[in-house]
């Protein structure tokens, strides 16, 4: 005979809410959108006092869709380079680097400035530790150039902070070109 678990159930349903309304505060900061917590309920599919049960307030919400993001893009790192060759491994990793920076540049919108100094602290080290990965594994093949280090990419990669939602997509992965070309040994390959 089985007994049934109710708090299990809970549990689930409340992380299946989570996950949703991070999921949908996501894209609609990916959408260059104005954040509101009522958009987001209602793209998760919850009520407004399941969001606010999670999230009570809008920046604990948007710290929470940053360090998603900045966990995503370490996780990817490794993921990446154990699947693919470096270069190919660091253009993947940079798609999904502008794709932060689109949820960044929403969070950046709205957030209190004390509550960004809060959540970007740990950034640098993190995303420096995911570059140190990518870039490694090129160096050792001689394809990524050795006096790099993961700083000079992410202060790079800044450039996307200031591309207009109008010219993103056209801009955006013509930029992340010119940069890969600049950390190779012998560009254009």
């Amino acid at each position: 005979m089985s007994v049934s678990n109710p708090g299990g159930a809970v549990r689930q349903d409340a992380s299946r809410n989570r996950a949703a309304i991070l999921a949908a505060a996501r894209e609609i900061l990916s959408g260059f959108d104005d954040l509101k917590l009522s958009m987001v309920a209602q793209r998760a599919g919850i009520g407004q006092a399941t969001l606010y049960r999670h999230f009570p307030t809008q920046d604990a919400l948007l710290a929470a869709v940053y360090e998603a993001e900045i966990g995503e893009l370490v996780i990817a790192a490794d993921q990446l380079v154990r699947e693919k060759p470096p270069l190919e491994a660091l253009r993947s990793w940079f798609a999904r680097l502008a794709e932060y920076v689109r949820v960044k540049r929403g969070i950046l919108k709205v957030v209190e400035t004390f509550v960004w100094e809060d959540m970007s602290a740990s950034t640098m080290g993190k995303l420096g530790s995911a570059l140190g990965t990518l870039l490694s594994a090129g160096a050792s093949l001689e394809e990524f150039r050795h006096d790099i280090d993961p700083r000079d990419v992410i202060l790079l990669s800044w450039f996307m902070s200031h591309v207009t939602a109008e010219e993103w997509d056209a801009r955006v992965p013509r930029l992340l070109d010119v940069l890969v070309a600049g950390l190779q040994t012998k560009p254009g390959e």
